[in-house]
């Protein structure tokens, strides 16, 4: 997830991650994060101003990875229907091989640690503007009904946010059959009567 940065900053973004998980971000401190990392906090402050740096670059570098894992999905050749599984389906499966980025995201997409312009460029950057826009033609080929793309995306993402976040507690088996149905829930939700 983190191959495009050097040794020192891959270091210290899947530590601060595994702290954040584990412990919360308050409980975050850039001396705990140079201790398990085992990089000096002087090599960390010469990649890194602030903590709240690491973070956003932490949250920037998921985005971004999860978006491009998905896109995968999305741009394939097939009909809309077809991309529309496909987009879901890698959702679905990159939260379950990165469950930490997964808990992260859904933690702190809204805090107010990750700054408003890096939530933006991750939410352009990621799959959710692909996303928006195979709604958006579905809607314009009638297969969907009409309303805001981004808000039906969203509503459907929360559906697999909770799926997801009940499998990760253990709760919930979650088998290829089950994730078929989910995303067929969401696509009849979304359908013309």
């Amino acid at each position: 997830m983190f191959e495009q940065y050097n040794k020192v900053q891959k270091a210290v973004l899947e530590t601060t991650l595994s702290i954040i998980i584990r412990k919360e971000l308050q409980a975050t401190s850039m001396a705990l994060i140079a201790k398990e990392s085992k990089v000096s906090t002087g090599s960390i402050y010469h990649y890194f101003s602030s903590k709240e740096e690491i973070i956003n670059e932490l949250y920037t570098a998921i985005v971004t990875y999860n978006g491009q894992f998905v896109q995968e999905g999305l741009n394939r050749e097939g009909t809309i229907r077809e991309r529309f599984t496909w987009g879901w389906e890698k959702v679905i499966e990159i939260s379950r091989q990165y469950p930490e980025g997964f808990q992260f995201i859904e933690q702190y997409s809204f805090s107010p640690y990750i700054y408003e312009e890096v939530k933006q460029k991750a939410y352009n950057g990621g799959w959710c503007a692909p996303m928006n826009g195979l709604y958006a033609e579905a809607m314009e080929q009638k297969l969907f009904k009409e309303m805001d793309p981004k808000l039906l995306v969203q509503m459907h993402y929360g559906s697999i946010v909770y799926m997801m976040k009940s499998y990760l507690q253990g709760n919930t088996e979650l088998t290829d059959a089950g994730i078929q149905q989910a995303i067929e829930v969401c696509w009849q939700g979304a359908c013309r009567e």
